[in-house]
């Protein structure tokens, strides 16, 4: 019955991730029905394992530790919504998953299944955080970050192709801020920006002269992005910019999180493989 209760926690939050990028990736939109069902199901699941099935090998540290480890998940998730590193969709996904797998022991089911079936044992790595969701996050980010071999490789053809340069009018714009727009975002025309899911990274903004020049955006947000793009059609007819401009596919992070569930759930912890491949 234990691992039953398992597979199932692992089946419903997979089938509900997998729902949600879909969604995300087609609309850019997910509807909180989803996580309004998703929630109450992980947590009523989860709950009545660790009640009868305590991992630690008693019910009230059980439940402490499923707390700890939703109330760090949950502050860490608000914490990256509110600086504009994802949006509320993958707050909430992240907070459904910790109701759901708070911590790595569910593993042990299907460890147990794939060792008697298929002689492997999972995860491969042997190794994944004590707050299994943010073993999930950091899986996801590494799956992103491949994401800038296609930004990269579309800016050196843009180059290649116009013969402009990449960043004429950033005067006053770091290295480091041209370095992350170049491997997170490429050039578009203002009409493809304004009728796309692209989000801009640059906008105008009054210098020290009062007049208005071209800056660099780090974290694009949802809230801005009409009125940043009303801006850059404005400046546009007003010739103070050519016709293409910095933006940002802003892919789904839903995607590359549901993505990082399945390599935790396999693989385990890439990040820690990495290090300890460096480390030796």
């Amino acid at each position: 019955m234990d691992q039953i209760l398992s597979w199932v926690r692992v089946t419903i939050t997979l089938a509900f991730l997998s729902y949600a990028s879909w969604s995300d990736f087609k609309t850019r939109e997910v509807s909180n029905n989803v996580w309004a069902v998703f929630a109450p199901t992980a947590f009523l699941l989860t709950c009545v394992q660790l009640l009868v099935f305590p991992p630690i090998g008693d019910v009230l540290l059980s439940m402490m530790y499923y707390g700890l480890s939703f109330a760090l998940t949950s502050a860490f998730s608000v914490a990256l919504f509110y600086v504009g590193a994802f949006g509320g969709a993958d707050a909430k996904a992240l907070m459904c998953i910790a109701l759901a797998i708070p911590e790595p022991s569910v593993l042990g089911a299907l460890s147990d299944f794939f060792s008697s079936t298929l002689q492997v044992s999972f995860p491969l790595s042997g190794f994944v955080s004590f707050v299994f969701p943010i073993t999930v996050f950091s899986n996801g980010v590494i799956v992103a970050a491949f994401s800038v071999f296609y930004a990269l490789f579309r800016n050196l053809l843009w180059r290649q192709r116009t013969g402009q340069e990449l960043f004429e009018g950033y005067r006053n714009e770091s290295f480091g801020r041209k370095a992350l727009t170049l491997l997170c975002g490429y050039k578009v025309s203002v009409a493809d920006l304004r009728k796309s899911f692209l989000y801009p990274l640059e906008d105008f903004r009054a210098a020290q002269s009062g007049e208005m020049e071209r800056c660099l955006l780090l974290f694009p947000r949802e809230e801005n992005r009409e009125e940043i793009i009303e801006r850059l059609v404005a400046a546009e007819r007003g010739g103070k910019l050519q016709k293409t401009v910095w933006a940002t596919p802003g892919l789904p992070m839903l995607i590359f999180i549901t993505v990082g569930l399945i390599l935790a759930l396999t693989i385990g912890d890439v990040v820690w493989i990495v290090i300890s491949r460096i480390l030796g």
